[in-house]
């Protein structure tokens, strides 16, 4: 018997799933009467393709590919009044796959320590900013996982976008329950998440998610206050006196009353409106005060979040503003500092086992007096172990394997720069054997096009030639082939054949959305909430548990 993993619509483990009996159909079955749906609005996704049972007889899931632990995704598909076709639903389907596969494979790519892709690392920070590595590389990665999924569904709550929202915030929850227990109480990103996903239900406005929303509250209050302290002391004491959390709480209670307005609790509906209530009203900024903290030079949003935080006090404001301007002026340096320790470490290339070299060990070696190129070559051939790599230093026949390793592959970064500029100039039209020829006379392009069209008679075929690289919307050469950022530089290129061939099976598209995502985040963004409709909501149920009347005694 299998195990498959469902996650989306319902989140949980189906077991006891004979794979060579059981049919589509009845796995839907299965999924639609535990998330109190339709079985034909259930739609299963496995492998990023959505699985059909169109076969005559029915095919087994067995037949179908599916294997045991499989990870299959359940969306509820819009109904046909709704006028959405089917393949809109499909092309949704598709990209909701393409999030969780590209947040997949991301968090496996920064999480090991393996030298990353891009010109970025993706690390784990709290509150304060500092770096912080929880549990193993297993748990790492599954939090890694879990925060990028949250803030891709964050935004696409900020973006209306509720349906959507849920799903990837269901991926996010699965990737979280992947993670030591124990090393995640004391975040409360996953409390956050549960609330987000009842705030998703309340804007969709459906009646069948009420018992689930219940739950997820109950845990979500828990998880809060195991992760803030009593009364918010803990964070209190972090954040330096300050509020951050009211507005999260005002979000709690509000979803915590309607709940328990919907199932009948109305003294208890009341209670949890009426503290909504106050804690709107605190977040409520006035005009003096607005206006004069944007007299300061700061714009209305980001006065309106620092009074909030800080219960309406301009002082405490005024700072507020001063220290989040100094830590993303310090992020922004660290973030260039990074990006160039990238860049050097792609130029030594990585270990046997896919690693970066480590500069804080090559720091140590070089202060003993070793050169730096020959010390890089030795911790990268030595996995980076420091005694291995200072034996083969100290030497002489591996010392001298090392030089000519490092020769080596001088000359294989020379021929990939060589190569890069070839293409560049064939891809205007040139015969590749002419273009070869001017190349091996020496110099750099300019020089290469002056000298294949200065020859009398002689023109490329295609339609024009630009010497300069024509910028692309992010700056860089528009061709479709990756160039080095400078004509005379092997700095840039890749070393490893690796790096390139993981490359071609990246979805770049959505990696880079999700990692705008969370450049754009703070550590502040899960407690900034405009809390407007949340006002007009509290108003609205206030006056319906009223006039429901106090239930008796």
């Amino acid at each position: 018997m299998a195990k498959l993993k469902i996650g989306g619509t319902w989140a949980g483990v189906v077991e006891e799933v004979d794979l060579h009996a059981w049919t589509l159909a009845m796995l839907r079955d299965c999924v639609a009467e535990r998330s109190n749906s339709p079985s034909q609005s259930i739609n299963l996704i496995c492998a990023g393709k959505i699985l059909r049972d169109d076969a005559v007889p029915p095919q087994t899931l067995s037949q179908l590919g599916i294997k045991n632990n499989a990870k299959i995704l359940a969306t509820r598909a819009s109904s046909p009044q709704q006028g959405i076709s089917l393949v809109a639903e499909e092309e949704r389907c598709s990209r909701l796959a393409r999030i969780r596969a590209a947040a997949t494979a991301m968090a496996e790519r920064h999480s090991d320590g393996a030298l990353p892709i891009e010109d970025f690392n993706i690390e784990v920070e709290d509150q304060s900013g500092q770096k912080v590595r929880l549990g193993s590389e297993t748990d790492q990665r599954a939090v890694m996982m879990g925060l990028m999924l949250h803030a891709k569904g964050k935004k696409l709550i900020k973006q209306g976008n509720y349906k959507d929202a849920l799903e990837v915030l269901s991926m996010g929850e699965e990737s979280f329950s992947l993670c030591d227990s124990k090393v995640i109480e004391l975040i409360d990103n996953v409390p956050i998440l549960q609330i987000d996903m009842v705030w998703c239900y309340f804007m969709i406005q459906d009646i069948r998610w009420l018992a689930d929303a219940g739950k997820r509250l109950e845990i979500a209050r828990i998880g809060i206050e195991r992760a803030h302290g009593k009364d918010s002391l803990r964070l209190r004491l972090l954040q330096g006196g300050r509020f951050p959390e009211l507005a999260l709480h005002l979000r709690l209670e509000l979803l915590e009353g309607v709940v328990a307005y919907h199932t009948g609790q109305l003294e208890k509906s009341r209670k949890a409106l009426a503290s909504a209530r106050a804690k709107f009203e605190q977040l409520q900024v006035s005009d003096e005060a607005l206006s004069f903290v944007m007299s300061m030079g700061y714009v209305e949003r980001d006065a309106k979040r620092a009074l909030r935080m800080n219960n309406q006090d301009v002082g405490g404001a005024i700072d507020f503003l001063a220290e989040e301007k100094a830590k993303k002026l310090q992020k922004r340096e660290e973030d260039m500092r990074r990006r160039n320790e990238i860049k050097e470490q792609k130029r030594y290339g990585m270990t046997p086992l896919k690693k970066a070299v480590d500069l804080e060990r090559l720091k140590e070696l070089v202060s003993i007096g070793f050169d730096k190129e020959l010390a890089a070559e030795a911790l990268r051939q030595n996995e980076n172990d420091t005694q291995k790599a200072l034996d083969d230093l100290t030497n002489p026949v591996t010392n001298s394997a090392l030089q000519v390793s490092i020769e080596s592959r001088k000359s294989k970064r020379q021929k990939q720069a060589k190569d890069y500029e070839i293409e560049k100039v064939v891809r205007m039209g040139f015969e590749r054997a002419r273009v070869v020829a001017a190349f091996e006379a020496g110099g750099g392009v300019e020089q290469v096009l002056l000298r294949l069209t200065e020859q009398p008679g002689i023109e490329p075929t295609s339609a024009s030639i630009n010497t300069h690289s024509t910028a692309g919307p992010n700056g860089g050469a528009s061709s479709s082939a990756p160039l080095p950022n400078n004509d005379n530089s092997d700095d840039n290129l890749n070393t490893t054949n690796e790096v390139e061939d993981s490359k071609t099976q990246r979805d770049k598209e959505m990696e880079d959305e999700l990692s705008a995502d969370i450049a754009k985040a703070d550590a502040l963004a899960d407690y900034d909430i405009e809390v407007n409709v949340e006002g007009e909501a509290i108003t609205q149920y206030l006056a319906l548990v009223e006039s429901a009347g106090t239930p008796s005694q």
